[in-house]
């Protein structure tokens, strides 16, 4: 049976904090593996991206396979084909594939019907590649997860969930503070609250994404409004434990999630995120394709 990656808890804790550490090695020696050898991964993007697509293209050629990029419209799947079709065609013709999408019932099917490794580049519920980056750059900051806490501020959404989620599998401690109407479910396992204050006290990371994301368009001025005590800034920060770091997803909106003095200055870690994307993945996908050699 193949191995997905669709949120992230098909994961034990033990393979969480290999896979950190194997990720750790590979960023220091980009073309040491060679796992993905002769090997075909199908990245199908349904909604735009920047560092997602960038990160897994550049792995996998790194890890010497080749990337098929597959655009929203370009799929049989636009035109009313079966997502049980599809998963059987992919799994004749590549080796692995990727989905960026909103719905996760979609990865779900594609996973039970296809015999490959599917795994989650994005959906509404679920973003579990860029927690894994989170947690290595968080590793990477402080030397150590244990002991450490995360706190996210603004909207609970795929993010905050996969932090919560992951996080708490690596054993970091998660605070999440939303305004009412935009709070995280508790069954995440975080601790939930309406205050930054209180989420951020005691904090190594804090941690921001956009207010207004993909599909919330036509409520961005509510969200603005609902949102806009829950900025990072040097304030906020200050709030945090001694050496506390900023993280952002991204892409960033200067002067609405996060200030621009916090993005680009000396108290964030959040360039360094975007890079540890194509490292993470990168042993990600030495897990479910194939052992390095």
């Amino acid at each position: 049976m193949p191995r997905h990656l669709l949120t992230g808890l098909e994961l034990s804790a033990d393979e969480l904090h290999a896979l950190l550490d194997r990720a750790i090695e590979l960023k220091a020696a980009p073309h040491s593996s060679t796992a993905l050898r002769d090997t075909v991964v199908a990245l199908i993007f349904e909604k735009p991206s920047t560092r997602t697509r960038l990160s897994f293209e550049a792995g996998i050629v790194e890890l010497g396979g080749h990337p098929m990029l597959l655009r929203s419209g370009e799929l049989q799947l636009s035109r009313g084909e079966s997502v049980k079709d599809t998963a059987r065609i992919l799994s004749r013709h590549v080796q692995a594939v990727g989905v960026r999408t909103g719905p996760d019932e979609l990865l779900e099917e594609l996973a039970a019907e296809g015999d490959i490794p599917v795994f989650n580049m994005l959906t509404a519920g679920h973003h579990p590649c860029q927690a894994l980056a989170d947690l290595m750059t968080m590793r990477e900051t402080f030397g150590t997860l244990e002991g450490l806490k995360l706190a996210y501020v603004g909207d609970g959404n795929n993010v905050a969930r996969s932090l919560a989620l992951l996080g708490g599998l690596a054993g970091v401690e998660v605070a999440v503070a939303a305004p009412d109407g935009y709070q995280l479910e508790a069954e995440c396992g975080a601790t939930l609250t309406d205050d930054p204050a209180e989420a951020v006290a005691g904090a190594h990371a804090i941690y921001a994404d956009v207010w207004v994301s993909m599909g919330d368009e036509d409520t961005a001025a509510a969200r603005r409004a609902a949102l806009e005590p829950y900025r990072i800034d040097d304030a906020l920060l200050d709030r945090a434990a001694p050496g506390a770091v900023a993280l952002h997803c991204l892409p960033a909106h200067p002067g609405e999630e996060i200030t621009a003095e916090v993005l680009y200055g000396e108290r964030q870690r959040i360039w360094d995120q975007a890079e540890n994307r194509r490292h993470v993945q990168k042993a990600m996908l030495e897990l479910l394709l194939a052992a390095p050699r």
